[in-house]
């Protein structure tokens, strides 16, 4: 048992804030998973579907492959708005994580393979590989899958980042050697996290309908949002962290702001920015996860804020989208937000009529 030991020391020496092992076996909760996916709970993330055996058979990633590596960095940092208005998921808030933790996940497969602890292949995985990762990282003993859908750990609650190496190696499971503990107690009889989701996305106690949840809404969703579901929006404009910042195991977390940092377009931006952006999208944003619903996503997202926030210059940004925008959804999206907020201004409902004929033409 001391490779195992030397597998999770060098993990947490690299950098990481915990590390785990979990057998690379259909994970605890892949019944569960498959229940979610047959109630069409997934929305428009039909990759999840697409992947659906692989998700449930681990094994079928990396042929030959054994043992799974769950490893967690932390990423608390204090709420992020935007100048004037506007809120971010604290999380994508820096440079895109993918980039960071993929990059010390393969510095550490590359320690462990010429230390002789990770003989034969590996794949490493963040956010974006066919596995269930909280399901497997529980069983690791990184954590607790809490009511909202997060992994609980004690220190970090539910700010941090998951990634995973699956191995060849045939490892002793973390909690099977008796090594590990839970890192925090069951959420009890708590309900925080259902009680304070804004849309009411959390069913029950760890079934979230993705279709109802802001983060799928203003990341995943590349359609219009539901009208009905508009104003539970808010002020966020990229995911949400509500059901994170109700959850009283979250609010020791360390800060991480210091080495995580703040990107130029959040530290700089403004949501009359992000909606007119136009085609710098990709300069703007560059190393950002702000990236992942694309400009008309963002832009959209954009325009659902300002109209739950009103102020004269958000009014003469959603005219101007309105008219120019060249996204069908971004216009309607001005458009709602200009009837919702500013339909008795001077010129609003002139503007909207015109712009009404001319989508009708």
């Amino acid at each position: 048992m001391e490779r195992e030991q030397s597998i999770i020391e060098m993990a947490l020496e690299l950098g990481f804030d915990m590390a785990g092992i979990a057998p690379l076996a259909p994970p605890p909760a892949a019944e569960r998973f498959q229940a979610w996916l047959d109630d069409g709970h997934h929305g428009s993330m039909a990759y999840l579907e697409r992947n659906r055996d692989r998700i449930c058979d681990p094994a079928r990633i990396l042929g030959g492959g054994r043992s799974l590596l769950c490893l967690g960095l932390g990423h608390a940092r204090a709420p992020v708005e935007l100048a004037g208005g506007g809120r971010v998921a604290r999380y994508a808030a820096g440079r895109d994580y993918h980039n960071k933790v993929g990059k010390l996940l393969r510095r550490l497969g590359r320690r462990l393979a010429e230390a002789g602890l990770a003989r034969g292949g590996q794949r490493s995985i963040v956010d974006a590989g066919p596995l269930l990762e909280r399901s497997h990282g529980a069983e690791a003993g990184l954590g607790h899958e809490s009511k909202a859908g997060h992994l609980l750990h004690r220190t970090h609650g539910p700010w941090f980042f998951l990634a995973e190496l699956l191995l060849e190696e045939d490892l002793v499971p973390t909690l099977d050697r008796g090594t590990g503990s839970s890192p925090l107690p069951s959420c009890g009889t708590c309900t925080a996290c259902i009680d304070a989701c804004p849309t009411g996305a959390i069913l029950e106690p760890g079934v979230v309908d993705a279709r109802l949840c802001i983060s799928y809404l203003t990341i995943e969703n590349p359609d219009p949002v539901p009208v009905e579901l508009r104003p539970h929006l808010g002020a966020w404009v990229f995911g949400c962290d509500v059901c994170s910042e109700v959850c009283p195991h979250g609010s020791r977390a360390p800060d991480r702001e210091d080495s995580l940092g703040t990107h130029k377009a959040v530290a700089e931006g403004s949501l009359v920015d992000w909606l007119e952006c136009g085609d710098s999208f990709p300069e703007v944003f560059i190393g950002s996860p702000l990236k992942r619903p694309r400009r008309a996503g963002l832009a959209r997202n954009a325009a659902l804020a300002l109209g739950n926030s009103p102020s004269d210059v958000g009014r003469e940004a959603l005219l101007r989208a309105l008219t120019g925008d060249s996204s069908e959804t971004v216009r309607e999206a001005a458009a709602w937000s200009l009837g919702r907020a500013h339909l008795s201004d001077k010129g609003v409902p002139d503007a909207l009529e015109r712009s009404r004929r001319q989508e009708n033409a």
